[in-house]
């Protein structure tokens, strides 16, 4: 069943133009289709398509269901752009896949990228959410100064991951050795030329523990996904032993 994202379809029971456009013109469905429509918030509808109009197709609600992540914590991924937009593209929509619930691009000293155009990446993030099959939309944010994130207060593990050999390397520990299932985190991934010292000083003096990722470098796309990855797998691994303890 085909699935689509529209934040009000309770209220309203139409589909955004650019859904309806998807719906009625590329996907050729007609009325009395059924199809699943999600609101970005974890609720998902089983709708009946009652009239196809390719601007505003109109749909009658037959069936609701709550689908919350499958995941219980809040997970931040926090980066700095990189100079080619399609490898920010396909961060974003990676990071999505695999399950997150805030996203913020990072202003850091040695950023390739200084701009960040959030309502265009937007869609990426809506077309991940409903290709992983997920109803909760994280959250994109504007391009964020480092210092900005650094400063925010609340509970939870806090990393921050380079490889720089010239930045203070005896002090990182592996993010699976010290990230602790369950709990909420967020994990600072630097630009290509990686943090600048003085980032390093100022995120550990906030409480963010240097990490590695693994005995390679990698891209600043490939870090930010693989740390993602890390987190659910402990995650996964820590609930099934869990289980297997009962």
């Amino acid at each position: 069943m085909s699935r689509f994202y529209c934040p009000d379809i309770a209220t309203t029971l139409m589909l955004t133009e650019d859904e309806s456009n998807h719906c009625v013109r590329v996907l050729r469905l007609n009325e009395g289709d059924r199809i699943e429509v999600v609101d970005g918030n974890g609720m998902c509808y089983e709708c009946l398509i009652t009239i196809a109009n390719s601007k505003r197709c109109h749909v009658e609600i037959i069936g609701q269901r709550q689908e919350l992540p499958f995941w219980d914590h809040n997970i931040t991924v926090a980066f700095a752009p990189t100079k080619h937009t399609d490898r920010t593209e396909w961060l974003i929509e990676k990071c999505t896949e695999l399950g997150v619930d805030r996203i913020v691009p990072l202003l850091c000293k040695n950023s390739e990228r200084k701009n960040f155009k959030a309502e265009r990446l937007r869609k990426i993030v809506v077309a991940a959410m409903k290709q992983s099959l997920k109803s909760k939309l994280p959250i994109l944010e504007e391009l964020t100064p480092l210092k900005s994130i650094l400063s925010e207060t609340g509970r939870g593990q806090r990393f921050i991951a380079y490889c720089d050999p010239l930045l203070p390397r005896e002090q990182r520990q592996d993010l699976v050795a010290c990230y602790k299932p369950g709990c909420d985190v967020t994990i600072l991934i630097g630009p290509e030329g990686d943090f600048a010292p003085q980032e390093v000083e100022q995120a550990t003096a906030q409480g963010y523990i240097p990490v590695a990722l693994g005995p390679a470098r990698l891209r600043t796309e490939t870090a930010a996904v693989a740390a993602c990855a890390m987190i659910h797998t402990i995650d996964a691994y820590a609930q099934k032993c869990d289980i297997n303890a009962r």
